[in-house]
Protein backbone atom coordinates (compact mmCIF):
# COMPACT_ATOMS: atom_id res chain seq x y z
CA UNK A 1 0.00 0.00 0.00
CA UNK A 2 1.47 3.18 -0.80
CA UNK A 3 0.33 6.88 -0.09
CA UNK A 4 1.16 9.45 -2.59
CA UNK A 5 3.98 7.27 -3.99
CA UNK A 6 4.84 6.27 -0.19
CA UNK A 7 5.14 2.70 1.17
CA UNK A 8 3.31 2.74 3.92
CA UNK A 9 5.16 0.57 6.71
CA UNK A 10 6.28 0.44 10.01
CA UNK A 11 8.47 3.64 10.31
CA UNK A 12 7.55 5.38 7.57
CA UNK A 13 5.69 8.88 7.34
CA UNK A 14 4.35 11.15 8.66
CA UNK A 15 1.32 10.45 6.48
CA UNK A 16 -1.63 12.67 6.93
CA UNK A 17 -5.25 11.51 6.75
CA UNK A 18 -7.63 14.79 6.31
CA UNK A 19 -10.89 14.92 8.06
CA UNK A 20 -13.47 15.13 5.70
CA UNK A 21 -17.20 15.07 6.80
CA UNK A 22 -20.42 14.87 5.25
CA UNK A 23 -22.79 14.45 7.70
CA UNK A 24 -24.94 17.15 9.65
CA UNK A 25 -23.83 16.59 12.90
CA UNK A 26 -20.35 15.60 13.43
CA UNK A 27 -18.48 17.02 16.90
CA UNK A 28 -16.42 19.38 15.02
CA UNK A 29 -17.46 20.19 10.87
CA UNK A 30 -20.94 18.60 11.23
CA UNK A 31 -22.95 20.60 7.96
CA UNK A 32 -20.22 22.37 7.08
CA UNK A 33 -20.63 21.81 3.30
CA UNK A 34 -23.73 22.15 1.49
CA UNK A 35 -23.20 20.14 -1.58
CA UNK A 36 -20.92 17.13 -2.78
CA UNK A 37 -19.00 20.05 -4.91
CA UNK A 38 -18.39 21.94 -1.20
CA UNK A 39 -17.33 18.79 -0.12
CA UNK A 40 -14.63 18.39 -2.98
CA UNK A 41 -13.26 21.65 -3.08
CA UNK A 42 -13.02 21.15 0.80
CA UNK A 43 -10.75 18.13 -0.46
CA UNK A 44 -8.81 19.36 -2.88
CA UNK A 45 -7.99 22.31 -0.23
CA UNK A 46 -6.38 20.09 1.92
CA UNK A 47 -4.80 17.74 -0.73
CA UNK A 48 -2.60 21.18 -1.95
CA UNK A 49 -2.01 21.87 1.86
CA UNK A 50 -0.06 18.16 2.03
CA UNK A 51 -2.93 15.47 2.88
CA UNK A 52 -1.59 12.34 1.92
CA UNK A 53 -5.38 10.61 2.47
CA UNK A 54 -9.27 12.28 2.23
CA UNK A 55 -10.53 9.98 4.89
CA UNK A 56 -14.74 10.48 3.80
CA UNK A 57 -17.29 10.21 6.39
CA UNK A 58 -20.96 9.71 6.31
CA UNK A 59 -21.84 9.07 9.71
CA UNK A 60 -20.57 11.01 12.40
CA UNK A 61 -19.46 8.62 15.72
CA UNK A 62 -19.37 11.42 18.15
CA UNK A 63 -20.40 10.81 22.19
CA UNK A 64 -24.31 10.06 21.92
CA UNK A 65 -24.79 9.53 17.98
CA UNK A 66 -26.68 7.06 16.76
CA UNK A 67 -25.64 4.85 13.61
CA UNK A 68 -26.87 5.89 10.23
CA UNK A 69 -28.45 3.65 7.42
CA UNK A 70 -26.14 2.84 4.73
CA UNK A 71 -28.12 4.36 1.53
CA UNK A 72 -28.03 7.96 3.57
CA UNK A 73 -24.31 7.11 4.22
CA UNK A 74 -24.12 6.55 0.37
CA UNK A 75 -26.17 9.47 -0.71
CA UNK A 76 -23.76 11.53 1.33
CA UNK A 77 -20.55 9.99 0.43
CA UNK A 78 -20.22 8.35 -2.94
CA UNK A 79 -20.83 11.81 -5.25
CA UNK A 80 -17.65 13.03 -3.10
CA UNK A 81 -15.81 9.80 -3.38
CA UNK A 82 -16.29 9.05 -6.89
CA UNK A 83 -15.46 12.84 -8.11
CA UNK A 84 -12.82 12.44 -5.50
CA UNK A 85 -11.34 9.58 -6.93
CA UNK A 86 -11.81 11.02 -10.42
CA UNK A 87 -9.55 14.37 -9.84
CA UNK A 88 -6.96 12.81 -7.93
CA UNK A 89 -6.22 10.14 -10.22
CA UNK A 90 -2.90 7.79 -9.39
CA UNK A 91 -0.23 10.59 -7.96
CA UNK A 92 -2.98 12.36 -6.00
CA UNK A 93 -3.98 11.85 -2.43
CA UNK A 94 -5.28 8.33 -1.78
CA UNK A 95 -9.23 7.91 -0.50
CA UNK A 96 -10.30 6.41 2.36
CA UNK A 97 -14.18 5.59 3.12
CA UNK A 98 -15.05 6.15 7.10
CA UNK A 99 -17.80 3.61 7.34
CA UNK A 100 -18.73 0.34 9.50
CA UNK A 101 -21.17 -0.55 6.58
CA UNK A 102 -19.65 -3.08 3.82
CA UNK A 103 -22.18 -1.78 1.78
CA UNK A 104 -20.72 1.65 1.85
CA UNK A 105 -17.40 0.54 1.83
CA UNK A 106 -17.91 -1.66 -1.28
CA UNK A 107 -19.54 1.43 -3.54
CA UNK A 108 -16.57 3.48 -2.41
CA UNK A 109 -14.03 0.79 -3.36
CA UNK A 110 -15.56 0.51 -6.43
CA UNK A 111 -14.87 3.87 -7.14
CA UNK A 112 -11.82 3.56 -6.40
CA UNK A 113 -11.23 4.23 -2.68
CA UNK A 114 -8.28 2.23 -1.53
CA UNK A 115 -8.15 2.05 2.43
CA UNK A 116 -11.36 1.60 4.61
CA UNK A 117 -11.18 3.15 7.88
CA UNK A 118 -13.88 1.06 10.28
CA UNK A 119 -14.51 2.64 13.94
CA UNK A 120 -15.64 -1.25 14.99
CA UNK A 121 -12.24 -2.35 13.66
CA UNK A 122 -14.47 -4.87 11.61
CA UNK A 123 -16.55 -5.94 14.03
CA UNK A 124 -20.19 -4.24 13.45
CA UNK A 125 -20.72 -5.56 9.38
CA UNK A 126 -19.42 -9.19 9.45
CA UNK A 127 -19.18 -8.85 5.55
CA UNK A 128 -16.74 -6.29 5.68
CA UNK A 129 -13.55 -8.16 6.55
CA UNK A 130 -14.43 -10.30 3.47
CA UNK A 131 -15.26 -7.37 1.55
CA UNK A 132 -11.91 -5.63 2.58
CA UNK A 133 -9.73 -9.26 1.45
CA UNK A 134 -11.47 -9.32 -1.77
CA UNK A 135 -10.62 -5.92 -2.80
CA UNK A 136 -7.17 -5.78 -1.61
CA UNK A 137 -7.97 -3.03 0.29
CA UNK A 138 -6.03 -1.25 3.40
CA UNK A 139 -8.10 -1.26 7.02
CA UNK A 140 -7.71 0.85 9.82
CA UNK A 141 -8.69 -0.86 12.86
CA UNK A 142 -9.80 1.44 15.80
CA UNK A 143 -10.16 0.48 19.55
CA UNK A 144 -13.55 2.11 20.76
CA UNK A 145 -14.76 0.79 24.35
CA UNK A 146 -18.58 0.45 23.84
CA UNK A 147 -20.94 1.89 20.97
CA UNK A 148 -20.88 5.47 19.80
CA UNK A 149 -23.97 5.96 22.15
CA UNK A 150 -22.67 5.01 25.54
CA UNK A 151 -18.76 4.99 25.33
CA UNK A 152 -18.01 8.50 27.37
CA UNK A 153 -20.34 6.81 30.08
CA UNK A 154 -18.19 6.30 32.94
CA UNK A 155 -15.88 4.25 30.64
CA UNK A 156 -13.00 2.13 32.73
CA UNK A 157 -9.85 0.52 32.12
CA UNK A 158 -7.03 -1.34 34.78
CA UNK A 159 -4.45 -0.40 32.22
CA UNK A 160 -5.44 1.22 29.47
CA UNK A 161 -2.03 1.17 27.01
CA UNK A 162 -2.23 -2.64 27.72
CA UNK A 163 -6.00 -3.38 27.04
CA UNK A 164 -5.83 -1.40 24.10
CA UNK A 165 -2.92 -2.69 23.00
CA UNK A 166 -4.22 -6.36 23.09
CA UNK A 167 -7.44 -5.45 21.89
CA UNK A 168 -5.48 -4.62 18.65
CA UNK A 169 -3.48 -7.23 18.48
CA UNK A 170 -6.48 -9.52 18.47
CA UNK A 171 -8.03 -7.44 16.04
CA UNK A 172 -5.16 -7.79 13.51
CA UNK A 173 -4.94 -11.71 14.11
CA UNK A 174 -9.16 -11.05 13.30
CA UNK A 175 -8.61 -9.68 9.88
CA UNK A 176 -5.22 -11.69 8.68
CA UNK A 177 -7.33 -14.51 9.41
CA UNK A 178 -9.89 -13.44 7.15
CA UNK A 179 -7.58 -13.01 4.04
CA UNK A 180 -6.71 -9.26 4.54
CA UNK A 181 -2.65 -8.90 4.49
CA UNK A 182 -0.83 -7.39 7.34
CA UNK A 183 1.18 -5.13 5.03
CA UNK A 184 -2.30 -3.38 4.54
CA UNK A 185 -3.26 -2.90 8.26
CA UNK A 186 -3.20 0.12 10.50
CA UNK A 187 -4.58 0.60 13.89
CA UNK A 188 -5.65 3.14 15.81
CA UNK A 189 -5.92 3.57 19.72
CA UNK A 190 -9.09 5.22 19.23
CA UNK A 191 -8.80 8.80 20.86
CA UNK A 192 -11.91 9.97 22.72
CA UNK A 193 -13.76 6.67 21.14
CA UNK A 194 -14.79 5.43 25.47
CA UNK A 195 -12.14 6.97 27.10
CA UNK A 196 -11.19 9.69 30.11
CA UNK A 197 -9.36 12.43 29.27
CA UNK A 198 -6.54 10.50 31.99
CA UNK A 199 -6.88 7.55 29.10
CA UNK A 200 -6.30 9.76 26.24
CA UNK A 201 -2.88 11.28 27.94
CA UNK A 202 -1.69 8.13 28.69
CA UNK A 203 -2.84 6.63 25.27
CA UNK A 204 -0.77 9.61 24.18
CA UNK A 205 1.99 9.27 26.15
CA UNK A 206 2.35 5.90 25.10
CA UNK A 207 1.64 6.46 21.41
CA UNK A 208 5.08 4.91 20.53
CA UNK A 209 4.32 1.55 21.88
CA UNK A 210 1.88 0.94 19.64
CA UNK A 211 4.54 0.36 17.15
CA UNK A 212 5.08 -3.17 19.02
CA UNK A 213 2.65 -4.61 16.84
CA UNK A 214 4.47 -4.49 13.60
CA UNK A 215 1.85 -2.85 11.49
CA UNK A 216 1.18 1.55 11.10
CA UNK A 217 -0.04 3.35 13.57
CA UNK A 218 -2.88 6.11 13.08
CA UNK A 219 -3.28 8.65 15.91
CA UNK A 220 -6.57 10.92 15.50
CA UNK A 221 -6.24 14.26 18.32
CA UNK A 222 -7.93 16.30 16.02
CA UNK A 223 -9.77 19.13 18.04
CA UNK A 224 -10.94 16.76 20.52
CA UNK A 225 -12.50 16.82 23.85
CA UNK A 226 -9.28 16.17 25.92
CA UNK A 227 -7.31 19.61 24.43
CA UNK A 228 -10.16 21.85 26.36
CA UNK A 229 -10.24 19.93 29.42
CA UNK A 230 -6.53 20.40 29.61
CA UNK A 231 -6.32 23.84 27.85
CA UNK A 232 -9.61 25.35 29.25
CA UNK A 233 -10.32 25.90 24.46
CA UNK A 234 -13.84 24.89 24.71
CA UNK A 235 -14.43 26.64 21.80
CA UNK A 236 -13.40 24.09 19.13
CA UNK A 237 -12.01 26.77 16.91
CA UNK A 238 -9.25 27.49 19.62
CA UNK A 239 -8.50 23.94 19.67
CA UNK A 240 -5.92 24.06 17.11
CA UNK A 241 -2.73 24.90 19.07
CA UNK A 242 -3.39 21.59 21.48
CA UNK A 243 -4.29 19.59 18.21
CA UNK A 244 -0.71 20.17 16.39
CA UNK A 245 1.21 19.28 20.38
CA UNK A 246 -0.41 16.25 20.30
CA UNK A 247 0.37 15.60 16.98
CA UNK A 248 3.44 16.52 17.12
CA UNK A 249 3.96 14.15 20.47
CA UNK A 250 2.76 11.52 17.77
CA UNK A 251 5.24 12.05 15.34
CA UNK A 252 8.07 12.45 17.73
CA UNK A 253 6.79 8.71 19.08
CA UNK A 254 7.30 7.36 16.08
CA UNK A 255 3.81 7.25 14.97
CA UNK A 256 3.17 6.97 10.74
CA UNK A 257 -0.12 8.29 10.90
CA UNK A 258 -1.82 11.71 11.99
CA UNK A 259 -5.95 12.25 11.17
CA UNK A 260 -6.73 15.75 11.54
CA UNK A 261 -8.51 18.70 10.48
CA UNK A 262 -6.05 21.52 9.68
CA UNK A 263 -4.27 20.03 7.75
CA UNK A 264 -1.76 23.19 6.87
CA UNK A 265 -0.96 23.63 10.20
CA UNK A 266 -0.80 20.18 10.98
CA UNK A 267 2.08 19.33 7.72
CA UNK A 268 4.64 22.40 8.34
CA UNK A 269 4.62 21.05 12.43
CA UNK A 270 4.71 16.80 11.34
CA UNK A 271 7.13 17.97 8.95
CA UNK A 272 9.50 19.90 11.40
CA UNK A 273 9.07 16.58 13.54
CA UNK A 274 10.27 14.42 10.94
CA UNK A 275 12.94 16.79 10.60
CA UNK A 276 13.94 16.49 14.15
CA UNK A 277 13.48 12.86 14.59
CA UNK A 278 15.37 12.13 11.55
CA UNK A 279 13.39 10.53 9.48
CA UNK A 280 12.93 12.78 6.31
Amino acid sequence: MRFRGRAVVPGAGPFIFGVLNVTPDSFSDGGRFGSPADAVAAACRMADEGADVIDVGGESTRPGSHSVPADEQLRRTQPVVAELCRQFGPDGPVVSIDTRSAAVAEAALAAGAIVVNDVSALRDDPRMAALAARHGAGVVLMHMKGTSVDMQIDPTYIDVVREVRSFLAERIDAAVAAGIGRERLIVDPGIGFGKTTAHNVELLRYAGTFRELGVPVLVGPSRKRFIADITGAADIADRLAGTIAAVCACVLAGVECVRVHDVAACRRAVDLCATLRGTT
